[in-house]
């Protein structure tokens, strides 16, 4: 591993096109999940100027008959939904309005093929519950912050999250919903040291983009990156672009269209680890793509923190209807106190994982449960665990690996 060099991440905020549709589908996972907790969902959402349409496949009690029917009140129900994400987010603009935007919605049936491997396994109905489609999925963890995240996607994610309270608490009123965020670091003997280069970019209101009013959105948009960065990371050398363009008043998706799963690299480790390709929003927890990237961040971080390695990438391989993962892999990138293969037969051991099948995967992290929405914007991953939500990043696997590990 190199030692020395600069490295950068970006980030983008909730108001963002393809964050808009991830919230909606993400909203449209937990509406059907709260109905019957063994739904299947996979939502996709594209936004654009003034509309917003729906597609994918759906099974699940009290959503859908199995001649494909809605059952009464659904679909009324799935357009207050994606109206309600809509304002949350804050778009109530002639080009995009929560109120006014046209809706369809496409959603039909799941495949029976795919169900049928998915509930019982390719080999009959006594098989464990097989996983909702092949894939390789990664989850990593590090200690350069304390979210066990790597820095400058934890940084730039938490500039984007300031950003939105205040716009929407009132702190800053001639601010928008869309934004973008990346954060340039300078690594020295493998640790962040300093910041080279910010870039904010945000929508705002008619005016901000020139003389006096350009000069406050931009020192209100420094005050925040330097209340989220360590002290002493900003220096007279810190590169800032702020707006580089100047206006930035057209955005969201009447500027450009989103869809879902568009940013999994935001998602995820912001490029500080490899990624198996697939996204998250929109698709229930069977689906490995998202509840095996969950638990591989699970492992990951309780290894980082239970003091074992101080970087530690993990991953998972899974094949469509079957239970057992075809493999996993565990690499400490030569800072671990354990032999990697030690770890490997370590984290196989531990019962309550439930052999790391999608049913063990959903059992054990509890998720089954209509805890989508929140994750689909500001990272999946670097959250706190608290009540229902982000159980992945609980770190209550500790004393269970080192025990393996006697």
């Amino acid at each position: 591993m190199r030692s020395d060099y600069l490295f950068t991440s970006e980030s983008v905020s909730e108001g963002h096109p393809d964050k808009v549709s991830d919230q909606i589908s993400d909203a449209i996972v937990d509406l059907f999940l709260a109905k019957d907790s063994e739904a299947r969902v996979a939502c996709e959402t594209l936004t654009t100027t003034q509309r917003v349409v729906l597609a994918g496949e759906i099974r699940g009690k009290g959503i859908m008959d199995d001649d494909g029917n809605w059952a009464e009140g659904v679909e009324t129900e799935i357009e207050e939904t994606v109206r309600r994400t809509v304002k949350e987010i804050g778009y109530r603009q002639d080009g995009f309005h929560w109120e006014t935007l046209a809706f369809e919605n496409h959603l039909h049936g799941q495949s029976p093929h795919i169900a049928q491997g998915v509930d019982a396994g390719v080999e009959g109905s006594n098989k464990d519950e097989g996983a909702g489609d092949q894939g390789i999925m990664f989850g990593f963890a590090c200690d350069e912050t304390p979210d066990l995240m790597p820095a400058p996607i934890d940084y730039s994610h938490k500039i984007l999250h300031q950003i939105a309270v205040d716009r929407k608490n009132g702190t800053a009123p001639f601010l928008e919903p869309d934004s973008k965020s990346q954060v340039t670091l300078r690594y020295e003997d493998g640790k962040p040291v300093a910041c080279t280069a910010v870039v904010v970019s945000t929508q705002h209101a008619p005016g901000y983009h020139e003389g006096d009013k350009d000069a406050e959105l931009k020192e209100y948009v420094k005050k925040v990156v330097a209340g989220v960065l360590p002290e002493g990371f900003l220096s007279d050398e810190t590169k800032w672009h702020i707006n580089p363009t100047g206006k930035f008043e057209i955005g969201g998706p009447d500027g450009d269209a989103g869809l879902t799963g568009r940013k999994i690299i935001v998602d995820t480790y912001g490029g500080a680890a490899p990624h198996g390709g697939g996204a998250f929003s929109g698709k229930d927890p069977t689906k490995v793509d998202r509840s095996a990237a969950y638990i591989t961040r699970y492992l990951a971080k309780n290894v980082v923190a239970a003091g074992l390695a101080t970087r530690c990438t993990i991953q998972l391989a899974y094949a469509i209807g079957v239970s057992e993962p075809l493999s996993l892999y565990v690499d400490t990138h030569g800072t671990g106190t354990q032999d990697d293969a030690a770890l490997e037969k370590a984290i196989q051991s531990i019962g309550k994982l439930g052999g790391l099948t999608p049913r063990g995967i959903r059992t054990h992290l509890g998720l089954n449960k209509p805890i989508y929405r929140e994750s689909a914007a500001y990272g999946h991953f670097g959250r706190t665990a608290q009540g229902d939500h982000f159980p992945w990043e609980r770190t209550d696997l500790v004393e269970d690996l080192k025990a393996s590990l006697r």
